[in-house]
């Protein structure tokens, strides 16, 4: 066999090098940053709806250059901001990762709990108070960012920015540092599980009062009113004066309310606060610039409050579609001028989706309406209870969606056991015209329930030490949450297991994303588990999703 020429030896080693290189996922074949993006309430066919005016280089981005899944759903029941939070940087289900409502009763506590409560740390710059510190240490998983920084001894940062406290310190996990919004003052906030003091950066940012330059300004459309799919019906009878925004176009800032700083939060302005906010620690702390892959997390809540205030099929949910699109846009080219969008893995979603108004509904002939868990605690259970049974209404101790939580220290006062007590409660719920389930604990705890689609989601909601003793269903397109009065009221709610508030919007792109459009069922927990085959790191402890393969191509 003849000798090879030293150069075309050298040629095939090089080859070789970086064969095994690219094939190995080592530090250059990994991105720099990894961006994800929660938007709040997004549900899956709003970027679709608003397709044919979306600007270029945001949704539209996503849609051409990136992987698109347009048939994205969570399989689990309560459909809420932390357990949609949690599920998406924990890759898992509310079972495994323990957020399994917005507020639970604490057996140990013996009171009501907010998910991200954690008194050991309040607010920095406060006193302590009971249910006034915040802190991730109530979520049970692992998320991708914490194993990021697991996997090569905390070199990797993660960072979350979010205006709600929940959709900032559930995506940080347990490793990163979070910043939220301060409804009082307009600044972002953090508490002492992160900082003893708030980074010098963070002051200066506050310092800016950027808020304060909303003041006497107004939300008004982008575009002539002709224009929208809604522009004829921007004035409804079940849309909220929030805060003095008022129902209709323009919604002008009142600028000396006791409430300006809190009325942001339900227009468009909020998201700029956010986006500006992300924006200023992505260069102050220098992500994406290192050796090793960083993780930032942004959540834009505005979209929540708008679809709540006013209805998903309203004229400010469309022009704040629009507003995000654009929103979208500038962060992306900021991304790119700061790290290079093709050294940044771009992951788009939301933590649940939305139902109409049923006012909406009904005016296209559903027969719907609302409900609320005052009605049914003290009227119908209570009723129900001493009726069948003969035991005192004491034994239901409250409801808290999505769950009604017994008395068990009433209970073994009576003839009967929990379990015959919860098959009462869920029975007598079921009656109530516009309740279509009530699934028991003990139920749950056996396995003896059918195993519907709907009482499947109620399973994987399931945590035996925070769920409730029966988990309570609306049927579809009711109205059912908790009691409301002048302050707290709003015209629609998610929160349910049906489709609408399963449904979310699913992209990828950026680092090597191949532009497609995938229409396969898919999860957003299959989110953390694509990330981390991509970092060629482990999933997060209680991860149930799966790579998508669509999006790893070769890697």
């Amino acid at each position: 066999m003849k000798a090879r020429p030293l150069a075309v030896v050298m040629i095939l080693l090089v080859a070789l090098v970086f064969s095994v290189s690219a094939v190995a996922g080592t530090a250059h074949g990994r991105p720099k940053l990894v961006l994800q993006i929660t938007i709040d309430q997004m549900r899956g066919d709003f970027p679709m709806r608003y397709e044919d005016r979306l600007g270029e280089g945001g949704f539209r981005y996503l849609m051409e250059e990136g992987t698109h899944y347009v048939n994205a759903h969570y399989q689990h029941a309560d459909t809420e901001t932390p357990i949609g939070h949690a599920a998406l940087f924990t890759g898992t289900y509310p079972a495994h990762n323990g957020i399994v409502a917005g507020n639970w009763f604490d057996m140990d506590k013996g009171r009501v709990i907010y998910n991200c409560e954690d008194d050991r740390y309040p607010m920095i710059g406060k006193e302590p108070a009971q249910g006034k510190g915040r802190a991730p240490t109530n979520l049970l998983s692992s998320t991708i960012g914490d194993e990021l920084v697991i996997s090569n001894n905390s070199r990797s940062r993660v960072f979350s920015v979010s205006i709600k406290d929940r959709g900032a310190i559930l995506p940080g996990g347990h490793t990163g540092k979070a910043f939220w919004y301060s409804k009082s003052d307009g600044s972002f906030t953090s508490s002492t599980y992160y900082y003893e003091e708030h980074p010098d950066w963070v002051e200066e940012w506050n310092a800016r009062k950027l808020a304060d330059e909303y003041r006497s300004t107004s939300w008004e459309l982008l575009h002539d009113a002709s224009t929208y799919v809604f522009g004829e019906d921007d004035d409804r009878p079940f849309e909220v004066d929030f805060m003095g925004l008022g129902t209709t176009f323009p919604h002008a800032m009142i600028g000396d309310s006791k409430y300006f700083y809190a009325s942001l939060i339900a227009t468009p302005f909020g998201d700029e606060l956010t986006a500006d906010f992300a924006k200023t620690l992505i260069t102050a702390e220098k992500l994406g610039q290192g050796k090793h892959t960083d993780f930032m997390a942004v959540s834009f809540s505005v979209t929540d409050y708008i679809g709540h205030v006013f209805g998903p099929s309203s004229l400010e949910a469309e022009d704040n579609v629009l507003r995000v699109d654009r929103l979208l846009a500038d962060l992306f080219q900021f991304i790119d001028e700061q790290v290079g969008l093709d050294q940044t893995l771009i992951i788009v979603s939301a933590d649940h989706g939305m139902c109409e108004a049923p006012e909406f509904m009904q005016g296209l002939g559903f027969e719907v309406g609302r409900l609320t868990s005052e009605t049914i605690v003290k009227g119908t259970l209570k009723n129900a209870l001493e009726d069948r049974l003969g035991v005192p209404g004491e034994v239901v101790r409250l409801y808290e969606h999505p769950y009604v939580y017994l008395n068990e220290e009433e209970i073994e006062k009576t003839e009967y056991s929990v379990a015959e007590v919860e098959a009462a409660v869920a029975e007598a719920i079921i009656r109530i015209p516009g309740m279509i389930g009530a699934v028991t604990r003990t139920d749950l705890l056996k396995g003896s329930f059918a195993p519907t689609a709907v009482n499947m989601t109620i399973l994987n909601n399931f945590h035996p030490k925070r769920s409730g003793h029966v988990h309570v269903i609306a049927d579809q397109f009711w109205y059912f949450y908790y009691e409301m009065d002048t302050t707290t009221e709003i015209a629609a709610i998610h929160c349910s297991p049906w489709t609408y508030d399963r449904y979310v919007p699913l992209f990828f792109a950026g680092h090597g994303i191949p532009a497609q459009r995938i229409a396969r069922p898919v999860t957003p927990y299959d989110i953390a588990a694509t990330i981390a085959t991509c970092l060629e790191i482990k999933p997060p402890s209680g991860s149930v999703g799966v790579p998508l393969v669509e999006v790893l191509g070769g890697k």
